[in-house]
């Protein structure tokens, strides 16, 4: 159960990261975020293509290497529980999501995704 809980979230950021490096203004639109110029769909390229590629293949990398795992899979729930510990801030600070999706589905998937990693160390 650990490695497909682990296989399924590196699946999620490879989809992430290949998506936003091909479609970044896609990827990014259920956000109410436009990307205008080259600068902003080479940051969103960057971090969420760049960036999720580099998690999946660090988690691939975890389903290997057994003294590495802990580390890795600890990491990216930190990562996760940050994304979400920002978004409730951002409700905190009033920013208050007209509807679940997009919003607090990724807040939900984040979670989930953390807790799935956190019980495969």
């Amino acid at each position: 159960m650990a490695t497909l809980s682990i296989a399924l979230v590196a699946a999620c950021f490879l989809g992430m990261g290949v998506y936003g490096l091909v479609a970044p203004a896609r990827l990014i639109a259920p956000f109410g975020v436009r990307l205008d110029s080259p600068e902003a769909r080479s940051e969103v390229r960057a971090v969420y293509g760049g960036f999720g590629i580099a998690i999946a293949l660090l988690l691939a990398l975890a389903l290997r290497e057994s003294e590495l795992r802990a580390g890795v899979l600890c990491s990216v729930a930190a990562a996760l529980l940050g994304m979400a510990s920002g978004r409730l801030v951002a409700r905190g600070l009033g920013d208050k999501p007209a509807r679940f999706y997009p919003g607090w589905f990724y807040f939900w998937l984040e979670l989930f995704a953390a807790a799935l990693l956190l019980a495969a160390r």
